[in-house]
């Protein structure tokens, strides 16, 4: 008998977004799926558009929460999932018809993995606009360590959320996926990934990735590094190397920035802005 398949797909905030992701899920080959919509406080119509596709068919399940984020929303869906294995589907992202009839049998012929992914399509507004294309590689966490090589939508074995204690809930701000891959890997767990593309990820201007690129990247890198400590202890020289070389890398980028024509222009437009606030400063003195 085939596997049952939980697909996880939490909403906040992507409602207008919602009805594609779920509409991905019913064209599944694969028929032995159920997929909880967790609505985790969302303040927009997710519980009136989740009600219709539960009404639509009876695989799709709701459930309500108090806001908590994403991890927590991805943990409270888990918990009450029946499925072995574990689909996270972010709420405007959406899965080829193909990918659980093509990734189940990897996982479920092979014991020694934890995780199968694929490949990935970038895509603005419809999938047809494609503006980038992810080839993920490696199969275990040492590929992991300072580049994530896993979307969050992948495919794995619930045992393997129960052993690590699920998503950390304490990652608001993003990275969360990268980190519960550590997590497992480093347990001796392999993960594979099949060379096709049967999972979009929507780019949006403003979106959880973005913001946590622009605003969160260190700090969310270095709660990872001090969480797995070790593994980056036994991979100190390389290390070493990685970080060094991001230091540098963004020494030469501030570089290029301070000696660019738009910022002397700006510079010199604001300097009599800050001769005037040094002015005044001196006289409330």
């Amino acid at each position: 008998m085939s596997k049952l398949v939980s697909i996880i797909v939490p909403c906040y905030k992507q409602a207008h977004f919602l009805r594609e992701s779920l509409q991905s899920v019913l064209d599944q080959v694969y028929a032995n799926w159920e997929c909880i919509i967790v609505n985790d406080g969302s303040p927009d119509n997710t519980k009136t558009i989740a009600s219709l596709w539960c009404a639509k068919d009876d695989r799709f399940v709701y459930l309500e929460k108090q806001n908590g984020g994403l991890s927590s929303a991805r943990n409270a869906g888990i918990q009450i999932a029946k499925g072995e294995f574990i689909l996270p589907l972010d709420a405007d992202d959406l899965i080829h018809q193909e990918y659980l009839e093509k990734l189940v049998p990897v996982l479920n012929q092979n014991k020694k993995l934890a995780i199968v992914s694929c490949y990935s399509n970038f895509f603005i507004n419809n999938i047809d606009n494609v503006t980038y294309k992810l080839r993920p590689k490696g199969d275990n966490y040492k590929w992991l360590l300072y580049v994530n090589q896993l979307v969050a939508t992948s495919l794995y074995r619930k045992s393997c959320w129960e052993t690590v204690g699920g998503y950390d809930e304490n990652m608001k701000k993003g990275f969360e996926d990268w980190e519960f891959w550590l997590a497992i890997t480093k347990l001796g767990w392999n993960y594979k990934i099949e060379e096709e593309f049967l999972f979009y990820y929507r780019k949006a201007k403003q979106s959880m990735l973005v913001d946590t690129i622009n605003n969160h990247f260190e700090a969310n890198k270095a709660y990872i590094v001090k969480k797995h400590k070790e593994l980056y202890i036994d991979d100190f020289d390389n290390c070493m190397t990685v970080m060094f070389h991001e230091q540098n890398a963004t020494r030469i980028s501030l570089t290029k920035i301070k000696k660019s024509t738009a910022y002397k222009i700006a510079r010199t437009i604001t300097k009599p802005v800050c001769v005037i606030k040094k002015l005044l400063k001196i006289s409330s003195t």
